[in-house]
């Protein structure tokens, strides 16, 4: 193989591997929610994720506005940056017209 079909080969691995790392979690924002924001909610997550539609969710997340939304539903919640999507992935799933229910 030539140096340049080497090098794109390597970059497309590297491509892939952070784009998988990059990605948002259902899981992972089930456990926040349970860590971070039950206790301060004083409901289920299944609770809190039903208060919007899958595409109300979208829209919320899409104007960047899903922090406030969080903390007007959870008063007092405040969510880190870091948090967002997989909080947000989770809520998403679980949203009030998905038919998924969590088990938190």
């Amino acid at each position: 193989m030539t140096k340049f079909t080497k090098l794109a080969l390597a970059a497309l691995l590297g491509l892939a591997v952070f784009s998988t790392t990059a990605s948002a979690d259902v899981k992972k924002g089930q456990k926040l929610y349970m860590k971070k924001m039950k206790a301060a909610c004083g409901f289920t997550g299944a609770k809190f994720a039903a208060k919007h539609t899958q595409d109300e969710w979208e829209a919320i997340k899409g104007a960047g506005k899903f922090a406030e939304e969080a903390a007007k539903i959870c008063p007092g919640v405040k969510i880190k940056p870091k948090y967002i999507n997989d909080i947000y992935d989770f809520s998403y799933e679980y949203a009030s017209d998905s038919g998924n229910v969590p088990s938190c």
